[in-house]
């Protein structure tokens, strides 16, 4: 069942009905919004019902997955993060068989944009030379990381947040305690697959409680314990990546209700800053609240560092304990 994109599906339904079907896509938006299960619900609807369950345990041969070498825990280079010459040319041979069961051969291509430089190469020449009844779909929340006569080449479809309503409903379906609904709907940004990350694993909503008090302690904090922090956090690499993401979407909120309270000339009022003085003592409560005197500027300027700490953390060989000390010297 898909969560929201009912526009973009409804345009996939269209195509797949017209017969009129591209020889690639690209599903463009952040990430955990639900571009991949789009993906996988649409070539379930090219290949036929007979083919869903094989399609969704991964094991149909006229689908292949593409993703980042090394995408598990351990792996902590930056070669891990990238999508090698070497897999896309298993392309060219997987292209040229035949179909087995369904009437096209389907590649999906995960963090697109982690293709180096001789894989994106490699793969405009199978764009360029296109065989049989091969469709591609790339999937990247990064489309400006890809060469331009990639993207010439693709037909883009771009995905959004997902409302909270749509969440909701979903949710609903499906069973869960509203009490449970309320509490995580707290930390929503609209992206679905982090939610469902909480459901599957509810130490990672424990994870997102203890990072907001981190942040409390990080404000009011020197700048030794924060170079200390910055120092441990830059020694684990998955880890890192949560928080920084997690960091953006917290500040993101607080930036939004900030705005919002004063137009109603109201004091900030923010459920996860709700969550952040529920957890201090009265006499800590003075201090957890240092964000409520910063600018919107100040708010801005936090908002934008994050963003360029995480980008460069994760696409470049930027030395992830000096960007964070940056980051370290504007909060």
């Amino acid at each position: 069942m898909l969560i929201g994109h009912q526009f973009q599906w409804q345009y996939l339904k269209n195509l797949a009905e017209m017969r009129e079907i591209p020889h690639a896509f690209l599903f463009s938006g952040p990430d955990q919004v639900g571009k991949r299960r789009v993906a996988i619900e649409f070539v379930k609807l090219l290949f036929g019902p007979e083919n869903r369950k094989t399609i969704e345990k991964g094991i149909h041969p006229d689908l292949t997955l593409i993703e980042p070498k090394g995408r598990s825990l351990l792996d902590k280079t930056l070669e891990g993060k990238q999508i090698q010459i070497s897999q896309i040319r298993k392309l060219n041979s997987y292209f040229n068989l035949c179909s087995y069961s369904a009437p096209f051969k389907v590649a999906i291509i995960d963090e697109a944009h982690c293709m180096n430089t001789e894989a994106q190469s490699s793969f405009l020449k199978l764009l360029e030379e296109p065989r049989g009844r091969a469709i591609f779909v790339l999937i990247t929340p990064c489309p400006r990381m890809l060469l331009p006569t990639i993207l010439s080449r693709t037909q883009i479809i771009k995905f959004y947040k997902v409302s909270e309503d749509d969440l909701k409903k979903y949710l609903q379906n499906q069973g869960i305690a509203q009490e449970t609904i309320n509490e995580i709907m707290d930390f929503y940004d609209g992206r679905p697959g982090q939610i469902l990350d909480f459901l599957s694993d509810p130490r990672r909503l424990e994870d997102q409680k203890e990072r907001i008090l981190d942040i409390v302690k990080l404000m009011r904090s020197d700048l030794f314990f924060r170079f200390q922090y910055a120092k441990n956090l830059s020694k684990d690499p998955q880890k890192l990546s949560e928080v920084l993401d997690f960091w953006l979407r917290y500040f993101r909120k607080i930036f939004i209700s900030k705005i919002k309270n004063m137009r109603s000339k109201q004091v900030l009022n923010s459920r996860l800053y709700d969550y952040t003085l529920a957890n201090q003592g009265s006499a800590e409560r003075s201090e957890a609240e240092p964000y409520n005197g910063y600018s919107l500027n100040k708010l801005r300027s936090i908002l934008r560092i994050l963003q360029n700490t995480n980008f460069l953390i994760s696409t470049t060989n930027v030395n992830p304990r000096l960007a964070l000390e940056i980051l370290m010297l504007e909060l």
